[in-house]
């Protein structure tokens, strides 16, 4: 029984990427490549083409998710205008699930759409956020000005009682939104790793991604920009096509 077969190989594959391999495979053939090495490259493509189509649907997936989530917060009650707050801002920013949850009020500043967040290690730093999400912002915290628990310096509110949301309550309030979105395992961090991942994909700065997530180590952006290097390089190579036009 031969070691290549390449049915086998391109099994998930798309017809693009089985072309692709099936051609260079004549090529390796033409060269008297042997059927050793033959297999480990062709298993080798076939595998980074699997891992990058696969993960790329993956991030259509999430952003699709988070747009059914907040489909659960549509409407003008206090917690649906709250919650599409949160949710935005996760989504905008990056930011860990203690620095959202533990913004107070003062740490809003809506005249340059920015945030403070207070990071690890005493670490604060200010992160702008887009108009879609300002708009949330502010509903909210028109919102926000008419509870009873409005003189709270904490920046979100409990819906009953006169509390602020503290993180463990907003965790619970992504699961239960992912709920009714028909998710399972909803939470912050997803949204965390899809920033930078997006980042990185659209050719962002590591240096000005960590200020942005506040990371101090690089180990970080490197490992959570690997995927978007692997679906740019892709992207790069088809772009670029080497030897495809002789």
């Amino acid at each position: 029984m031969p070691l290549l077969d390449l049915n086998k190989i391109t099994v998930g594959l798309s017809k693009t990427w089985s072309g692709f391999l099936r051609d260079w495979d004549r090529s390796l053939r033409s060269g008297n490549c042997p059927e050793t090495t033959r297999y480990n490259y062709l298993l080798a493509a076939a595998q980074l083409g699997r891992y990058l189509g696969e993960h790329k649907a993956l991030q259509q997936f999430f952003n699709e998710e988070t747009t059914k989530v907040l489909g659960t917060c549509r409407g003008r009650e206090f917690a649906q205008l709250r919650d599409e707050a949160i949710i935005r801002l996760y989504w905008n920013t990056g930011a860990r699930l203690s620095e959202v949850g533990n913004l107070l009020l003062a740490d809003v500043d809506m005249n340059t759409e920015s945030l403070r967040f207070y990071g690890k290690g005493s670490k604060d730093r200010r992160v702008r956020f887009g108009p879609r999400i300002a708009r949330a912002v502010s509903r909210y915290l028109r919102a926000r000005a008419k509870r009873k628990s409005a003189d709270l310096p904490g920046l979100w509110l409990a819906e009953r009682g006169i509390r602020r949301l503290a993180p463990n309550g907003i965790k619970i309030m992504i699961k239960r939104r992912g709920l009714e979105a028909g998710l399972v395992k909803l939470h912050a961090h997803r949204w965390r790793h899809t920033f930078a991942h997006e980042w990185k994909r659209a050719g962002g700065d590591t240096g000005d991604l960590m200020l942005l997530l506040g990371w101090t180590s690089q180990e970080m952006p490197r490992r959570n920009g690997a995927s978007a290097a692997a679906e740019r390089a892709q992207e790069t190579h088809q772009r670029i096509g080497v030897g495809d036009h002789v």
